[in-house]
């Protein structure tokens, strides 16, 4: 069993785990997520990728990091999978479909009255959360016969497909109204008690993929309002830069970025303007 020592304490460990092991792994992960990893991650690298050695039955990181450079397989996808982070729930900051339902959406209703057309991109979806919460306010606040569409896409695609079913336990909706969970939202029964479905007519409205933003992307545009929130944080800032630009490139001229709560885009694009807290209108 190898054993590491960290300043005062020993850590004895199932697996040999080196400092080098680390650093390669980590430009791994860069290279195929974007996901810029600090030091201070060795020990969740670890911890995840631990997992992944267990069902190899593999005794060491640097035998497993050579078999993603020589010959992966689709054991590269259960490494993104492992170490892309998934903490999501229902309207997390609400401040942004506050003004989603206040602000933008009646914008957009005025200024695209002819073609009655708005496409929204969750990017980094995870397990379907957001874009059910966007769906929701859109179908509460838009005109019935408006084309809506969202794309949904993450690098994880177990989460993907978790975003595709729709089915959640009942603490996931616990900070949604008694109204929204009434009409949104099937409870389970039987094998399914303590669960709940989102309904149909939320599904259909979103297109659930698998998509990693270092990537080419797919979709032409344009794209009226992007979601990417807390994602950028795991990058570095050449990359911040990088896909900020993208997002520009495809949004409408007129579409609205929204950001995590830690992210901003400060010395990194002057193609947005600040509209608020986090929300983000293109301008250039």
């Amino acid at each position: 069993m190898d054993k590491a020592v960290s300043k005062n304490m020993t850590i004895e460990r199932e697996f040999a785990y080196s400092n080098q092991d680390f650093e390669l792994l980590r430009k791994l992960v860069k290279e195929h997520t974007g996901i810029n990893l600090s030091e201070h991650k060795q020990e969740m690298l670890y911890s995840r990728l631990a997992r992944r050695l267990r069902a190899l039955k593999m005794n060491s990181f640097a035998s497993y990091y050579k078999m993603l450079k020589r010959n992966p397989g689709d054991e590269l996808i259960q490494f993104v999978n492992a170490v892309t982070t998934n903490l999501t729930a229902f309207f997390r900051e609400p401040h942004h479909f506050q003004f989603l339902e206040k602000k933008l959406l009646p914008e957009l209703i005025a200024r695209k009255s002819y073609s009655r057309r708005l496409r929204i991109w969750s990017a980094g979806c995870a397990s379907g959360e957001e874009p059910y919460s966007l769906a929701m306010v859109l179908k509460e606040n838009m005109p019935i016969d408006w084309d809506i569409k969202i794309l949904a896409t993450d690098l994880d695609s177990s989460m993907v497909e978790r975003g595709k079913q729709g089915v959640y336990t009942l603490d996931r909706i616990e900070g949604i109204s008694n109204t929204r969970i009434k009409r949104w939202f099937k409870r389970g029964s039987g094998i399914h008690e303590g669960k709940v479905q989102v309904v149909p007519e939320l599904q259909s409205m979103i297109t659930f993929k698998t998509l990693n933003l270092m990537h080419n992307w797919p979709m032409h545009g344009p794209i009226d309002i992007i979601f990417c929130r807390n994602v950028v944080i795991y990058f570095d800032k050449p990359t911040q830069r990088v896909l900020f630009d993208r997002f520009a490139n495809l949004m409408d001229k007129n579409g609205c970025l929204f950001v995590g709560h830690s992210e901003n885009l400060f010395q990194l694009s002057t193609r947005y303007q600040l509209l608020q807290q986090t929300v983000y209108r293109r301008i250039v």
